[in-house]
């Protein structure tokens, strides 16, 4: 895989119908929905766990993450568990 030399920006647009692609946990999950438009809101953080979660359901062989494609950062992961295999690993 090549190494990224510059910055790289993108735009990603979607559209949801009758769906909460990012609901606000300190309002019972409602929607975040911007006062002055109405328009829904999403996070940049929920942005990069759907990105994330796209990876990591399409760069799959055999059941595994490709080479190159496995993320550390995953959902319903705990993080120590991971750290602790890769010591496992490295004895």
């Amino acid at each position: 895989m090549a190494q990224v030399t510059k910055r790289c920006d993108f735009v990603f647009f979607f559209d949801v119908k009758d769906g909460n692609p990012n609901g606000d946990p300190d309002a019972g999950n409602l929607p975040r929905i911007d006062v002055e438009t109405g328009m829904g809101i999403v996070t940049d953080v929920c942005l990069k766990r759907k990105v994330r979660n796209y990876v990591q359901m399409t760069q799959r062989t055999d059941g595994k993450p490709k080479a190159g494609y496995d993320i550390f950062v995953k959902e319903k992961i705990v993080l120590n568990d991971l750290i602790a295999d890769a010591y496992k690993k490295l004895d």
